[in-house]
């Protein structure tokens, strides 16, 4: 049983490639060798230096943007998913090998039909010295999952028996599979099997929140006051879009391995200006993951040898809203994507060796390497536009507005993607910035046209890429599009057993969504940054998640 289920982990880990050079993708992990069904996360800790160095540690670090949430149960960005990371710690954690560790979790076993998974935890505190027990997690995930809540990713929580149901009031909380045993023991009913589980176990939507202190205040993760976690570091201060330090936390269970004293995070959104802060010596990295590198900088970079670049598995695109004209035809959404110049814009925009994208998910674990159309296909575009045009009973494009965060990268693309536009399908459009929170909030309303998102992968699997897409009000949609043949097809690979014909059921289910075009997939991301050299130990995963736990200054 032990060596079976292995096999079906390895298996699923291998629908993607692993990246160069990062270490191998999330990797879900071995079981250990005893008498029951054991699952042990391999590596343990990794430690930095063996001996703390003697000055004190600061890592100075630009976030770009205002982190819309200090909350696990909330946090849907990047941003906010580096910071939680930092704040908290789940049952498990991936390590800097790419793989869960132990976290508080110290011994997890599995039942032979690999759908309960029981969880001992070790002993481990809050940030105020209060124990964390296996109660909190149950309260935490419950809490998530409840519609009142409104967390746009509690469907990452579907894969527990009764989840989904609860979450679209179907259901009560109390069928829940996940069940606090005993103060030291979550039990864990899942509805498939799911071998990628200790991936999500590190995921920010499964960490534990101190159910009291929330019910007593509900603004508790918007303050440095009153913010309460159980990770490395605790939050010392926040300046709402200005600075925000986090100080390591001496209640962690896990504190030897933790080497930095502090963090300074500043909150600067023009890149030329963090660029110029980093050389002058205002912080020790520029770029991604968590912000860009000016695009009129890159050659420069290039050249100086200090860029670095990384391919993760992430895809940039644009998102059509379906129930808005003209993109409520589907040949004006294709002609909008076929009609762009992807390998242009990586050469004259971009400049980091990131890759065309003609589907959804990235390469690194794709169901068809081709993609599902041409880059740059004129004649098909035009066409297509002429039969959505008559559709829709007009003779010409009305006026399109084109929204993006406030970026001067995301700036540049928007206006070489709306010069091409206007070129190839005499569209008008105009181009409209927003703050990151305000931003996510008008794409999640739905009053936009287009707009700019990407997606980078919460664990190494490609229905990752697609589920977002499932529901019409899903937490992370915005198109507003839905269609029944794909939410079939997504349902029928969680209980498909053999992982060729798995993959083959999500590739059809990809190939659908490509047909509606409900996204404009643009490119697969590279990360770019440059760093201070006395900087070691920055984990970045193959998907792009950032975590400083082992981070320090040499």
């Amino acid at each position: 049983m032990k060596k079976s289920l292995f096999a079906l982990i390895s298996s699923v880990a291998m629908l993607g490639t692993a990246l160069a050079g990062c270490g191998g993708g999330q990797q879900a992990s071995q079981p250990a060798d005893s008498g029951q069904t054991q699952t042990q996360p391999q590596g343990g800790s990794q430690p930095a230096p063996a001996e703390k160095p003697k000055a004190e540690q600061v890592l100075r670090w630009n976030l770009h943007s205002e982190p819309p949430s200090a909350d696990p149960g909330l946090a849907e960005d990047t941003t906010s998913a580096a910071v939680t990371k930092a704040l908290f710690d789940g049952l498990t954690r991936i390590g800097p090998e790419g793989k869960p560790v132990e976290a508080v979790a110290e011994k997890i076993d599995v039942s032979e039909d690999l759908k309960t998974y029981t969880f001992t935890l070790r002993e481990s505190k809050w940030s105020n010295g209060e124990p964390v027990t296996a109660h909190d997690f149950e309260y935490a995930w419950k809490r998530a999952l409840d519609p009142k809540t409104a967390s746009n990713y509690a469907y990452q929580l579907y894969y527990i028996k009764n989840a989904e149901k609860a979450n679209k009031g179907e259901g009560s909380l109390e069928d829940v599979g996940v069940k606090a045993v005993d103060d030291k023991t979550l039990k864990v009913e899942l509805a498939n099997p799911t071998p990628f589980f200790l991936e999500l176990t590190a995921f920010q939507t499964y960490f534990p929140v101190n159910k009291k202190l929330i019910e007593s205040n509900p603004n508790w993760a918007g303050d440095a006051k009153t913010h309460l976690g159980n990770g490395p570091f605790k939050l010392e201060t926040w300046d709402h879009k200005s600075k925000m330090v986090m100080v390591k936390n001496e209640n962690y269970w896990d504190k030897d391995n933790v080497k930095l004293d502090k963090i300074n995070f500043s909150m600067v959104e023009d890149e030329n200006t963090e660029l110029s802060m980093f050389e002058n010596g205002e912080i020790d990295w520029a770029g991604s993951p968590l912000s860009a590198l000016p695009k009129d900088a890159m050659p420069a970079l290039k050249d100086s040898g200090k860029l670095q670049v990384k391919p993760v598995g992430a895809t940039y695109w644009y998102k059509f809203n379906v129930e808005q004209p003209p993109f409520n035809n589907v040949k004006i959404r294709k002609a909008f994507a076929y009609s762009i110049n992807r390998q242009t814009l990586i050469d004259n925009v971009l400049q980091a060796n990131e890759q065309p994208a003609m589907a959804a998910v990235p390469p690194t674990m794709a169901l068809n390497q081709g993609g599902y159309f041409k880059d740059n296909d004129q004649e098909t575009a035009k066409q297509l536009l002429d039969e959505g045009l008559k559709e829709l009973g007009m003779t010409k494009l009305p006026p399109i507005t084109l929204i993006y965060n406030t970026s001067e990268g995301h700036k540049k693309i928007a206006e070489a993607i709306q010069d091409q536009w206007r070129k190839n399908l005499g569209a008008d459009v105009k181009l409209e910035n927003q703050e990151w929170k305000v931003y996510l909030e008008t794409m999640h309303e739905g009053n936009y046209q287009v707009g700019r998102l990407g997606w980078s992968g919460d664990f190494n699997d490609p229905i990752n890429f697609l589920e977002l897409f499932k529901d019409k009000n899903g937490g992370n949609n915005d198109t507003r599009w839905e269609n029944p043949k794909f939410k079939e097809l997504l349902n029928q690979s969680a209980t498909e057993g053999d992982l060729e014909k798995r993959k083959a059921i999500l590739g059809e289910a990809e190939k659908l969504m490509m047909e509606e075009m409900p996204i404009m997939p643009i490119y697969f991301y590279t990360h770019t940054w440059v760093k201070n050299d006395k900087v070691k130990g920055v984990y970045q995963d193959g998907l792009g998640a950032i975590d400083w736990k082992w981070a320090y200054i040499e």
